[in-house]
């Protein structure tokens, strides 16, 4: 499967990637294919540990559902089959409200709110293809957390369905989730390496 979407000319489906390798991970991004090895650093688990037990603490009892990575967001352009999508991804954590949309593959349609967590193979796509295919889907809030330099960019889908310029908080900062009232995320227990 790998040198197959080696090929920059080539176009895959979903229903392409449910025929791949189970033991690697792949997203699809209107239909060009990114692997998804090497497999994240500690840094990089130890933050996404962290903000998955805080959101997943606040909505404990309550209607969304909060998805750690590997888990599949499915982004239909149209009305078109699970089969001819083409783009299929695996954010680090998705808050899926309408419960509708998770099915045993994952979720079909945009999560209300997407955590991405930059590492150096991934950081240019988290930052520029999936940002704009994030606000093509209506991923109401979208969050790019940079481990390294400590710091959160976090993009609010306007009415007019586009994101505006980002919200930028450092380690000290506490910010509340825009779409979800009264969830703060602390972001210096987030960046605590040995939390």
């Amino acid at each position: 499967m790998g040198s197959l979407a080696l090929k920059a000319e080539d176009k895959f489906t979903y229903g392409d990637y449910l025929k791949w390798d189970d033991n690697e991970r792949w997203e699809l991004i209107d239909g060009s294919a990114y692997n998804m090895t090497p497999a994240p650093r500690p840094l990089h688990q130890l933050v996404l540990g962290e903000l998955h037990y805080q959101l997943k603490s606040f909505f404990r009892g309550k209607k969304c559902q909060v998805f750690a990575a590997p888990f599949d967001v499915s982004l239909p352009e149209f009305d078109e089959s699970d089969e001819l999508i083409t783009t299929v991804v695996q954010p680090d954590i998705s808050v899926v409200c309408d419960r509708d949309k998770v099915n045993e593959a994952g979720c079909k349609g945009a999560p209300d709110l997407i955590i991405e967590i930059l590492s150096p193979s991934t950081a240019g796509k988290d930052q520029k293809i999936k940002l704009l295919k994030y606000e093509q889907s209506g991923v109401r809030e979208y969050w790019i957390v940079d481990p390294i330099n400590r710091t959160v960019y976090v993009y609010l889908l306007s009415e007019n369905g586009v994101y505006g310029r980002p919200s930028v908080y450092v380690e000290a900062d506490s910010p509340e989730v825009k779409i979800f009232p009264g969830l703060v995320i602390d972001l210096e227990s987030v960046f605590d390496e040995y939390a």
